[in-house]
This record gives C-alpha cells, structure tokens and sequence, in this order.
C-alpha cells in the first residue's frame, strides 16, 4: 500500500490534533522510511520481478526488521514512548503508535503472503489484494479520500500556503500513485531503496501544510 498509509497519517490529525501532521506522516510510513536504509545496508531485501503482483513488480524477499508483526508492534511502542517523553501528548502518542502498527495491517491486506510475524519465523501473511488493480485503486483511494477529508474537516487554512500546500500534497501524492502504477518496473534494486529515502521529503512537506494550518475548534453540543 501506498497512499492509503498517508491516508491515515491524514486522517490521524483528528483523534490527535496537537499532532504534527509531519508527525503523523512519520508515524504512519514509519516502517516504510525504514526499510529503504536497512535495504541499502543489505540487512533486507527485494527483488524486481515484474508479474509478481498485478499492481507491483516487487518481489519482498526478507523484511523482518521493517515489516515482521513483532517488529512494528515494538516500533509502534517505542515510536509512542519517545514521542510521549518529547511533546507529553498522551493522546497524541498513542495515536502515533497506533499509526505506525497500521502500517502492518494495511500491508496484510495488499500484500500477497511475504509478511513475516517475527524475524527468524518460517510464517508468510498477506491477503493478496494487490493481485487485482481495480480492488486496490478501491480501497488505496477510499482510505487516501478518507484520510484528506477528516484532516480537511479538522483544521483550516490560516493563509493561502495553508490551501496551496495542502492540495499540493495531495494532487502530488496522487500523481506518485498513479506513476507506480503506470509507470516501468524500477531498474534495480538499488534504485527503489534511494527513492524510497525521498519520502521524508514528504514528511517534510507535511511539516511545511500544518505550520499553516490551525485546528477548527468546535463548539460543544
């Protein structure tokens, strides 16, 4: 999954609304910003094998640090413990953590059965959605759409960079989506960890849309 995990960073600002949306971005592709640094290391790795997947060449061969179940629930708790120790936002932390533990849920439902449960373990999960495009654009756009419209719903623009930026990333994030499915396989597997390291130019930029944002406060029922 792609978008829809940004879908949930999105989305996140409205059960945490202190929160960065950098930081829920962060949280939410947490384990995404990861992997690319442990591939260049040769800790993990994948395969280019066009076909493998209806919607992605890429074959995940071993990810157990980044992507094993047991791996993210204790990246989820520590992502929570240092942003709690940092901002002293309860809610917040325990919204980032449970960003960065969807991240694993989402990927079960695209990926085909390559998801370990812990490093070390012989178990494959994965429910297989990516082997249907339409059945992909379906869910990766109606969490993406969710996502955007319950951070819309959440917070307003306090200048014309708030709505630039905000659109902008969307209309950005959209365009990625679509060139990953559209586009050639990447050439190697070199290639897919250094554009992987370009998402926290994303992160970034989410940093830039909150600082010129604020939360809607609601009046009480």
């Amino acid at each position: 999954m792609f978008i829809g995990h940004f879908g949930v960073g999105f989305g996140a600002k409205a059960a945490a609304p202190r929160a960065s949306l950098g930081v829920l971005f962060l949280a939410a592709q947490f384990v995404d910003l990861l992997w690319p640094a442990l591939l260049l290391m040769d800790l993990e790795h994948v395969k280019v094998a066009p076909g493998v997947t209806r919607v992605t060449p890429l074959d995940f061969v071993d990810y157990p640090i980044s992507h094993s179940l047991l791996a993210v629930v204790v990246w989820s708790a520590l992502f929570a413990g240092v942003y709690h120790i940092i901002a002293k936002y309860r809610a917040g932390a325990w919204v980032c953590g449970l960003a960065v533990l969807s991240h694993w849920v989402l990927d079960l439902v695209v990926h085909r059965p390559d998801l370990p449960l812990a490093p070390g373990g012989a178990a494959r999960l994965g429910l297989g959605l990516w082997n249907s495009l339409p059945a992909t654009l379906a869910v990766e756009l109606a969490v993406f759409g969710l996502g955007v419209y319950f951070y819309r719903r959440t917070t307003k623009a306090v200048d014309r960079t708030g709505s630039i930026a905000l659109w902008g990333l969307v209309a950005f994030l959209l365009l990625v989506f679509a060139s990953n499915l559209l586009g050639p396989p990447p050439p190697s597997e070199t290639a897919i960890a250094w554009v992987g390291q370009a998402q926290w130019l994303l992160v970034l930029w989410a940093f830039w849309v909150d600082r010129h944002r604020v939360v809607v406060e609601r009046p009480e029922a």
